[in-house]
């Protein structure tokens, strides 16, 4: 009967564990990361960024995409690296998450990997004082290691929150002027 219970509790974190697929994988400083395809809506040059007051500094502002005003947050920073300079390979990816549009600025794209779930480890574990609930796994790729995000853990903070709510009010601030 245990066995049963294990064969089960294994099958299902087997489903749980599933993140094959499709990942776009970007750069920043010298390690690599991906995200899921399917949350990518596009890649775009960084363009004209209008900044937001009172917002934390990861948050560069918004862009305004044809017509729509995307709130932009530097991934460098978001994750504690230090600020670089952007240059011709910096890329802002449009990701769309729970009907939202944001846009991520990374130091470059690389390419996009078709990741077999034999391929992906479990997230590190820190203990408890580290939180690392935005890591899907670890996908290995030949000699390299991936970082794989769940990008909507990432930019799931009140943070973020606020700056939505910051974007809705420039929206309607902008659409009251063109009255």
């Amino acid at each position: 009967m245990n066995e049963a219970i294990e064969a089960k509790n294994d099958a299902d974190a087997a489903m749980e564990r599933n993140q094959e697929g499709k990942y776009l994988s970007f750069v920043l400083g010298d390690e690599e990361y991906g995200i899921k395809i399917l949350s990518v809506r596009e890649i775009i040059s960084v363009i004209e960024i209008t900044a937001i007051p009172n917002v934390p500094a990861y948050v560069k502002g918004v862009i305004n995409l044809r017509g729509n005003v995307i709130p932009v947050v530097d991934l460098r920073l978001k994750f504690g690296m230090s600020e670089k300079e952007y240059g011709k390979e910096t890329c802002t990816i449009v990701v769309n998450m729970a009907d939202r549009l944001m846009g991520i600025i990374v130091d470059t794209v690389s390419e996009v990997l078709d990741i077999h779930d034999k391929d992906i480890g479990a997230p590190p574990s820190f203990g408890s004082s580290v939180n690392t609930n935005f890591i899907l796994g670890m996908g290995k790729i030949k000699d390299t290691v991936v970082v794989l995000l769940d990008i909507g853990q990432v930019l799931q903070s009140e943070d973020l929150v606020i700056i939505q709510s910051s974007v809705g009010t420039l929206k309607s601030m902008e659409e009251s002027d063109n009255v």
